[in-house]
């Protein structure tokens, strides 16, 4: 087989009068809604590091920008497996909230009776307990959409509204703080992070592994025959990639222990504080390699998987997916559980975070991440929708919504924000269905 990269577009290339910048965009084969995304994501940070003085652009500021959205992120890649397959899930809010305080009350109030206070496998037996309840409610409200045939939108809804007041019943209508000192660490903060030594290998790994995936689907394209991106246009994926890894590592890292608790470290562990105080790397938090653990399996289900190419196949065209031989009904069933399980994986990072599970805990979850789905090119249709865009579409929305408070706006105005920005993406995407047909 002739190698097409390495001749057309290196000629093109080279041509009298040279390309475009669309041309050279397209060389580099790069999804132009995602890009997209990350240009209006830069302009939301250097607008509001502006419009802030630059305080905005902090690394405090990124860092807790970012472990604020960790939650909503998740179950974001979720979304887009529920709305791919034609369904919507309205109830991932109130479901996060009963999560959370379900592991709140666990290690608060039960453990203390039966195997004691922050025993060290606790907050484990918690979080197996809340991922198998997430499981278990998702798989609940699947099996009514799937097999009885109610809508997903009245399915959904109804958990919205009743999952909220079952997290008032298990709470008594109080906040519940069980302060176990390992689980809070999963929330991030200055002892809930890698560190800095640890920040830059995790970061030196990501890094190969870009070159590893450009260089691997480089050579399975030329091994079947297909064409290849030119080298130029690897290279500059290759390096935009690792500066933007390295870049972030750089960031979190830039981002020291508070004095108070870098003294309180020191003491503890009996290191004597040299003069200034000790400097200590917060690095990169745990929810942010949650969420990059998350969306690497999500991909990979989405992508690699029968499971995600039933769901994918059955959004384009239900009706084909049955003559295909799709078990149609087990799929949707399987979204919806797999829509819990993220969900408690969610709770517990917002729960941990706050130390605790309170009644409000996961309010307004669902308006972001419908938002961040479809911001992120999910269509509504069926049928289309990247884990990635879910997750840039989430820090688009967490952008937003963090700028307009640090500027002092109130949650109404970052509501109706919000609810101009989803509209306007669906709007968008329709245009773009009527303009392709």
């Amino acid at each position: 087989m002739t190698d097409v990269a390495g001749t057309a577009p290196d000629q093109v290339a080279g041509q009298k009068g040279g390309r475009s910048i669309g041309d050279l965009i397209r060389a580099t084969e790069i999804d132009l809604r995602l890009f997209g995304m990350v240009l209006a994501l830069a302009l939301i940070l250097i607008g509001f590091g502006i419009a802030t003085g630059g305080q905005f652009l902090e690394p405090v500021n990124l860092l807790t920008l970012s472990v604020q959205g960790a939650s909503v992120a998740i179950i974001a890649t979720g979304m887009v497996m529920v709305i791919v397959s034609r369904n919507i899930d309205l109830s991932v809010g109130s479901l996060v909230g009963v999560i959370g305080m379900t592991y709140a009350v666990l290690m608060a109030d039960v453990f203390p009776k039966t195997i004691g206070v922050n025993q060290p496998i606790g907050w484990i037996i918690a979080l197996a307990i809340g991922l198998g309840l997430g499981a278990f409610i998702g798989g609940f409200q699947g099996f009514i959409i799937a097999y009885i045939g109610v809508p997903s939108f009245v399915v959904t809804l109804g958990g919205l509204l009743g999952f909220r007041g079952v997290v008032w019943v298990l709470s008594g209508g109080t906040t519940v703080a069980p302060d176990d000192s390992t689980f809070v660490l999963i929330g991030g903060g200055p002892a809930g992070s890698l560190g800095g030594t640890m920040s830059w290998i995790v970061g030196i790994v990501i890094c190969v592994a870009v070159v590893f995936l450009l260089w691997n689907s480089r050579r399975q394209k030329r091994k079947f025959g297909f064409p290849v991106r030119p080298m130029w246009a690897e290279v500059l994926l290759g390096t935009i990639g690792c500066l933007f890894v390295l870049g972030a590592v750089w960031v979190a890292n830039s981002y020291l222990w508070p004095a108070g608790l870098a003294s309180q470290f020191a003491k503890a562990r009996g290191i004597t504080e040299p003069p200034g105080g000790l400097q200590i790397q917060a690095g990169i938090p745990w929810p942010l390699m949650i969420v990059i653990g998350v969306a690497i399996a999500m991909t990979f289900l989405a992508t690699r998987r029968r499971f995600g190419r039933n769901v994918f196949a059955y959004g384009g065209n239900p009706d084909a997916a049955e003559l295909a031989g799709i078990n149609t009904r087990w799929t949707i069933m399987k979204t919806f559980i797999l829509m819990g399980i993220l969900c408690a994986i969610s709770a517990a990072i917002a729960s941990a975070r706050l130390n605790g599970g309170t009644l409000d805990l996961g309010q307004g979850y669902e308006l972001y991440v419908i938002a961040a789905a479809v911001i992120g090119g999910t269509s509504f249709a069926g049928g289309i929708g990247t884990i990635p865009g879910a997750i840039l579409g989430a820090l688009v929305m967490q952008s937003l919504a963090y700028g307009l408070s640090f500027m002092g706006f109130n949650s109404p105005i970052q509501n109706i924000v919000v609810s101009i920005v989803l509209v306007v993406a669906v709007g968008l995407d329709s245009y773009n269905k009527r303009r392709g047909s």
